[in-house]
């Protein structure tokens, strides 16, 4: 039952970031720049969730690593467009940016130690 409760836990994890992100691109200056970034990020911020519940459908191990993998190319360009949005002059935002971002990070870590795991 605990690994039961730890997928579910990471599910919900990957959906509230995508639920931020998506709140915070939704705040974000409307510019040339953020134009082309804000949906890559709105992309890559949902794609980690979406990816580990197709993982978990159990089609086997090959698929399960493809899966991961995948949840932790999008967490790392999650962080990238983090990284290049621009929040203008707004305090607020980039305390959003750096949660999101550390957040972002902190996905890429466990999808990454996820990974390493499978291959012992």
């Amino acid at each position: 039952m605990k690994n039961e409760e730890k997928k579910y836990d990471l599910e919900d994890r990957t959906a509230i970031f995508a639920e931020r992100v998506r709140g915070f691109c939704l705040k974000l200056p409307r510019n040339a720049a953020n134009t082309e970034y804000i949906p890559q990020l709105i992309k890559s911020g949902s794609s980690p969730g979406a990816n580990y519940i197709e993982a978990n459908e159990k089609l086997g191990q090959k698929d399960f690593g493809m899966k991961i993998k995948t949840c932790l190319k999008e967490s790392k360009e999650s962080a990238y467009w983090l990284r290049l949005v621009l929040v203008g002059d707004s305090k607020e935002l980039e305390e959003d940016r750096k949660s999101l971002r550390s957040e972002a990070l902190e996905l890429v870590r466990i999808f990454a130690t996820i990974l390493n795991n499978k291959r012992q």
